[in-house]
């Protein structure tokens, strides 16, 4: 599965077409999917650009963009920069439109009682671990099991520094023996190396301007249409093994 991470916390001083109204994240989850995007996961924004879980906006950009890709996968982050933990809180357990999952850092010391809330509402929730200790408090969690994914979500610059990151949480998953599906994905210089070393482990990915606007050739992408088009060109050439260090 790849996901198209349409927007993130960018804004348009990074990437002039990164999409941030509803009409914007409605046209580029058409143009993601058609160049061969399984799923989406999208930062809703308010009027001034701002991210928000308001439940009117959230409404909006959910009715929106199913509208124009309707049976799609749509998953809402609920980081925590949107706004303070309670407050985050309270607006999803107030949205009265829902999306298909949301994901939940466990970096962040709300994050148990966000995936509960979720869960109890009938969302997925993707469970992203930025670290091995962020691993340990998950399968500690009594919801370990019941998660739709986990997300290994690696913030590292350096390339061996990120996959020895990511290599030390999939060793924490192993030993728990969860039986959930992953998803691995880097950010910036680190989002092309930890992609094709999902693809190596058979794991799910995720490209797309919040994660990074370089193509592999280090040229700008058009869109994000058009780096989901180089994943996918990545994905057709076997991996080489050997090029991938870290274990786990």
């Amino acid at each position: 599965m790849l996901q198209a991470c349409l927007n993130g916390s960018r804004t348009r001083d990074f990437h002039r077409l990164t999409p941030l109204s509803a009409a914007d994240l409605a046209a580029d989850a058409v143009a993601a999917l058609a160049a061969g995007a399984s799923e989406l996961h999208i930062h809703v924004r308010g009027a001034d650009g701002a991210e928000t879980l308001a439940p009117d906006m959230v409404a909006q950009v959910l009715d929106e963009v199913r509208a124009r890709v309707p049976g799609t996968p749509i998953g809402l982050s609920t980081h925590g920069r949107i706004a303070p933990g309670a407050e985050r809180l309270d607006a999803v357990a107030h949205w009265s439109v829902l999306p298909d999952y949301v994901s939940v850092n466990l970096i962040e010391p709300e994050a148990p009682e966000m995936i509960r809330l979720a869960l109890s509402r009938g969302i997925g929730v993707e469970a992203g671990l930025w670290s091995a200790d962020d691993a340990e408090r998950f399968v500690a969690l009594p919801e370990a099991r019941q998660v739709l994914r986990i997300l290994i979500e690696i913030n590292e610059q350096d390339e061996a520094e990120g996959l020895a990151a990511a290599a030390a949480i999939r060793k924490v998953l192993a030993r728990a023996s969860l039986d959930v599906p992953a998803l691995q994905h880097g950010l910036d210089a680190t989002m092309w190396p930890l992609y094709r070393d999902a693809l190596m482990r058979g794991m799910d990915g995720r490209i797309g301007l919040e994660d990074g606007k370089l193509l592999p050739s280090g040229e700008e992408a058009e869109d994000n249409a058009a780096l989901i088009k180089a994943a996918l060109e990545i994905a057709r050439v076997p991996p080489n093994p050997v090029a991938a260090t870290g274990t786990g």
